[in-house]
């Protein structure tokens, strides 16, 4: 019997859509802009997997859960029964759950001996079972939250799966990956401030585990974005009355300095015939948009050695939004020595039929010069 800790921030996740950049200390303010739990169908998505592999492996060891109460992860391991696995509720939570919950559920699992702790959040879920744990016990997350840096976490819920099956077989090893956490207050006034906090153990394997973020700058970086930025503003010119939704990060900022309006770094702006429409949309304002733009472009830059160009960072764009955009109409865009360090683009949408197109087109085209594009493989 594999005895492993498993913890769900049922919150995680729920500023995204909404254009919050995360869900710590505005709940309610989510709350009342729409947001739904995201946490939930995540790891339902990740017991499925984790079922369907156990049974056609023949893996012979089962799971006892130790888990918590309610949205913690009871209410997910009793709608999704196995025969593979049986679980235990060790320890209660708060309404709405807060890190301290996580605390005190993590103190609880170390003195159970668990072998493994599964969890379900983002990079403040991850730091907060981090500084409870430290490297006593390995750590693997289900990507739920805005923001997921550290290198603790599947690519995605089905790769998080693989990774805990064969973690209870024996056959992954278990190495250091980092704990980055972004201060969620000046994210929110787009201020990047991303900082190291220290090393958990995590079961490794690079097909399934994302790489911390890595920022990548070379010499000539800024002349090299100006290009590109030059290249989309003529394209914005080539297509008028278009609805240009550009991304976040710095080399989608580019575009908006070098059409001389306001951006939001870390939001998503839309500009038509080159004047701003509307800064840090939401899911809801991007679909209204589209409702009265029919043509529409969308502008995004991947994430360094990551490579997640959906589903990290950005989930205003909802799998509605990217459906309405359409896969031709999306334009990667990324300096060289970025590109170099990211050498698959990835999407986790949280919608696995439109993930499988991304995977189904195999090649995305990348601007990385002006007016020059490379073929660059989209991976699982």
């Amino acid at each position: 019997m594999a005895l492993i800790g498993f913890i769900v921030n049922p919150i995680a996740g729920m500023g995204g859509r909404v254009g919050l950049k995360g869900t710590d200390g505005v709940l309610k303010e989510a709350l009342e802009l729409g947001a739904e739990p995201v946490a939930p169908q995540r790891v339902e998505v990740f017991l499925r997997r984790l079922d369907s592999i156990i049974e056609s492996r023949g893996i012979e060891k089962r799971i006892e859960w130790l888990t918590c109460s309610d949205g913690m992860g009871e209410d997910s391991l009793r709608s999704f029964a196995s025969d593979y696995w049986e679980y235990e509720v060790d320890c209660e939570s708060s309404a709405p759950t807060t890190a301290e919950d996580t605390k005190n559920a993590c103190k609880i699992l170390l003195g159970k001996n668990v072998s493994l702790i599964v969890f379900c959040g983002g990079d403040g879920t991850a730091r907060d079972i981090w500084q409870t744990v430290g490297e006593d016990v390995p750590i693997i997350g289900i990507p739920s939250g805005v923001k997921m840096h550290s290198g603790v976490f599947g690519m995605n819920p089905e790769a998080t799966a693989e990774i805990v099956a064969e973690f209870i077989s024996g056959e992954m090893d278990v190495a250091e990956g980092e704990i980055l956490d972004l201060d969620e207050e000046k994210y929110r006034k787009g201020e990047w401030h991303i900082q190291l906090f220290g090393t958990a153990k995590t079961p490794h394997e690079p097909t399934y585990v994302q790489v911390s973020k890595v920022q990548v700058e070379a010499v000539g970086e800024d002349a090299i974005k100006e290009e590109i930025a030059e290249s989309i503003v003529e394209d914005m010119e080539d297509e008028p009355d278009t609805l240009f939704i550009l991304g976040s990060g710095s080399t989608v900022g580019a575009v908006s300095q070098e059409l001389g309006i306001e951006f939001s770094l870390l939001g998503v702006d839309t500009v038509v015939n080159k004047e701003l429409i509307a800064k840090d949309v939401n899911e809801s304002k991007l679909l209204s948009l589209l409702d009265q733009y029919p043509k529409v472009r969308l502008v995004i830059s991947p994430i360094g050695a990551q490579g997640f160009i959906l589903g990290r960072g950005n989930l205003q764009l909802s799998p509605e939004v990217i459906r309405r955009i359409g896969i031709d109409n999306i334009t990667v865009i990324s300096p060289p020595a970025k590109l170099a360090q990211t050498p698959v683009l990835r999407v986790d949408t949280g919608d696995k039929e439109l993930d499988e197109m991304f995977y189904e087109r195999q090649y995305l085209r990348v601007v990385f010069r002006y007016k020059t594009m490379k073929l660059v493989k989209v991976g699982k």
